[in-house]
């Protein structure tokens, strides 16, 4: 356990973009947390992104294991979703904990690869869904676990971007693995499920394409998209539960769909936020309006319920719970096995929607 009067010490290995986030809320926890040292494989670029931020004592390495052999109490992955497994399971050997953004990984094996290694060296890994902070998260979650909704035997979650192709690492297959899919489908995922439980995946019948991607009417560097940037599925979970997942960064359509839960007693629904802008739809951020539906003395009843008000930045509150997880000596903040279960949803979407079939999910 760290003394509750040290400094946590972290290190971040890969510097793009979502790096940034991290290092926002790490410098928002100045008091309690020190950057000793930050990696990327691209020559200069982790020493630029430290000099962004003041830090030029603060040593930049071209590889991780020179940044890992600082002995960092944490560790933040924030590379390209191929390299998380690698780059988490050298930290997790090196002693670190770590917080890996999402998705967890490409392929389940990765995963659980991932998994075992944290328990091996009983170390906490959790994952970026930053999502979970989200004070209406919460509410969902306390509404469907109160039991009201009855016995819940199908959910539909989906969103999606009228259009919001992302660039760079996001659309080439061999840095990112998967598109729309595991970019912000994870989280709608990560949704749902973690208001029931997580009950483990059993069977997944899936549809992917690439119309928009590959299209330089929508997106200009279509000649490097090799991703999904639609996918459709049927998941079904253990306990009988029908998953109907849908997500998208480029439609004609406002929206890909709400989320539901259809319930013996009551039905909720949750309206995406952001709906009729291009990027908005997708529940990598908060919530729109919610519905509860029931029968009130035989009468058809739909009740609004109120939203509740964000009280802190939903990044800040995810990189606070791992260091406040690290501090304390766990648990994770995220159950890494919920993550696993995650992925193993994205790793059986992509294969059937490449074989043109239904598949069996395997877990141990």
């Amino acid at each position: 356990m760290t003394a509750e009067n040290k400094k946590l010490r972290i290190g971040i290995i890969g510097t793009g973009g979502i790096a940034g986030a991290h290092m926002d809320s790490y410098l928002r926890l100045a008091d309690e947390v020190e950057i000793i040292g930050a990696s990327d494989i691209v020559p200069g670029k982790a020493r630029a992104f430290l000099d962004r931020y003041k830090l030029t004592d603060v040593p930049a390495f071209d590889d991780n294991a020179a940044l890992l052999k600082l002995k960092p109490d944490g560790v933040s992955v924030c590379t390209y979703n191929s390299t998380h497994a690698e780059c988490t399971v050298a930290a997790l050997r090196a002693g670190a904990h770590v917080l890996c953004e999402k998705p967890m990984s490409v392929t389940l094996a990765e995963a659980l690869e991932m998994y075992n290694t944290a328990k091996d060296v009983n170390r906490i890994l959790t994952i970026g869904f930053q999502p979970r902070y989200d004070p209406n998260m919460d509410l969902v979650r306390e509404i469907v676990g109160s039991g009201m909704l009855g016995d819940i035997y199908y959910i539909q979650t989906g969103g999606g971007r009228r259009r919001g192709i992302p660039g760079g690492t996001f659309v080439r297959k061999e840095l990112a693995g998967v598109g729309a899919l595991a970019d912000i489908g994870c989280y709608s995922l990560d949704m749902v499920l973690s208001a029931i439980g997580y009950p483990k995946p059993l069977t997944v019948s899936a549809f992917a394409s690439d119309k928009f991607g590959k299209n330089p009417k929508y997106f200009r560097d279509a000649d490097k998209f090799d991703v999904d940037d639609f996918s459709v599925a049927l998941i079904r979970l253990e306990g009988g539960i029908a998953l109907d997942f849908r997500m998208s960064w480029a439609m004609h359509m406002d929206s890909a769909g709400d989320t539901m839960f259809f319930g013996t007693d009551a039905g909720l629904k949750i309206k995406p936020a952001g709906v009729g802008t291009g990027w908005g739809g997708a529940w990598d951020g908060t919530i729109g309006p919610v519905f509860l539906y029931n029968d009130v003395a035989g009468q058809l009843c739909e009740t609004a319920i109120p939203l509740r008000q964000p009280s802190d930045n939903r990044f800040y509150s995810k990189v606070k719970a791992f260091c406040d997880a690290v501090r304390t000596n766990g648990p994770a903040p995220i159950p890494t096995i919920q993550s696993v279960y995650n992925q193993a949803i994205v790793d059986g979407i992509y294969r059937s929607s490449q074989a043109g079939r239904e598949v069996e999910i395997i877990l141990p």
